[in-house]
């Protein structure tokens, strides 16, 4: 990982009795776009807010850039924020609004100038200075309250679900403007966000966040195929869940039976955990594939009825019942030209691969 620049040692809050960070310890690197990801009432947002000064943490470590932050007010923290709702100020114009917080720069009036218009620039709004703010879009709001939070030169700028606000296109569409934006100005962003999506295709990292803890930090690629716990597992995109029961533990893992799939060796990275007895097997819908008359398996397949077809026009997502399992198993298959979309109550033989499989306590 780079050089720190956020450290967190365990890190406490409470309100009350209300214990909302437990213990948060991990760091954050220089030029990092790191995601804060869990459900409402997490702690996500407070941890956010702890590190941008707003909120301060009842015991434990917080340094950015190498300083002890305990007593330094958000105003004087290398840090900025964006909010969720933009905090634009609507009688002001957009150059007025992103050149803001140059007030007291000692600049000169046409340094000033020329720096607000570079950030309009970087945020893609050259040429709107002079419109009023309340006359903007939303997606046009968000550019400004980034070019309005990138001109002080943070070294961390703090992102509090900026993109919540916006339609799918546009948010669709400002996640590839921030992860551009990001890589440009080459400083630290640390997101947070409810959106599995959003965390999985714009961060470096993530950290999962359950009830005041961080219950997984991985890259997405790890997070999103190896979660490291069912929680985890059920909170990222859609898994598949078959009860199975583990058979023997083996030099390179586990041998398990797997109901509706039938035996399989997994290895230790596959079993976080080491679990034991009666488990539950755990898999994503894109590694499960329908075989089509004359297919065969490159690994494994098990028998199935098609209960269910949802069509999405480039993907079409099954329910299908294997053999010997009271619930379905949902599954996707791109479109392809040429390829039939089943219909329901189709017989039909689904492969699978052992390396697709996680197992969970």
């Amino acid at each position: 990982m780079k050089r720190p620049i956020i450290e967190l040692e365990n890190v406490q809050k409470y309100y009350g009795d209300y214990h909302a960070l437990r213990g948060i310890t991990t760091t954050i690197g220089e030029g990092e776009f790191f995601s804060l990801l869990g459900p409402s009432g997490c702690g996500k947002t407070t941890l956010l807010r702890t590190i941008a000064g707003f909120e301060d943490p009842s015991s434990g470590v917080l340094k950015i850039d190498g300083k002890d932050m305990d007593g330094v007010p958000a105003n004087v923290r290398p840090t900025n924020m964006v909010f969720q709702s933009y905090a634009i100020f609507p009688h002001l114009t957009v150059e007025e609004n992103v050149g803001f917080g140059l007030r007291r720069d000692p600049r000169s009036a046409a340094d000033k100038a020329r720096a607000v218009q570079e950030h309009l620039e970087m945020v893609g709004l050259k040429g709107y200075g002079k419109r009023a703010a309340h006359a903007l879009s939303g997606g046009q709001r968000q550019r400004v309250a980034l070019a309005r939070a990138l001109i002080l030169k943070p070294k961390v700028l703090l992102l509090d679900e900026p993109l919540s606000a916006l339609d799918k296109k546009m948010r669709e569409q400002m996640q590839v403007e921030l992860i551009r934006l990001q890589r440009q100005v080459g400083i630290t962003f640390i997101l947070v966000t409810h959106d599995q999506e959003e965390a999985l295709v714009m961060s470096d990292r993530i950290a999962v966040m359950f009830e005041g803890q961080i219950a997984q930090l991985d890259d997405p690629e790890t997070l999103y195929r190896l979660p490291k716990s069912r929680q985890v597992a059920d909170f990222i995109g859609t898994m598949n869940f078959l009860p199975a029961q583990v058979l023997s533990e083996t030099p390179d893992g586990f041998e398990v039976e797997v109901a509706g799939l039938g035996r399989a060796a997994l290895t230790a990275r596959q079993a976080p955990g080491r679990p034991t007895g009666d488990v539950a097997v755990g898999f994503r819908p894109e590694t499960l594939t329908i075989l089509y008359e004359g297919q065969q398996a490159a690994d494994r397949e098990s028998p199935g009825i098609v209960e269910e077809v949802v069509y999405y026009g480039d993907m079409t997502y099954y329910d299908v019942k294997l053999d010997g399992v009271a619930a379905p198993v949902r599954l996707s298959m791109r479109n392809v030209f040429g390829r039939p979309v089943l219909d329901r109550g189709t017989r039909t033989r689904v492969a699978w691969a052992p390396g697709a499989l996680v197992l969970f306590r």
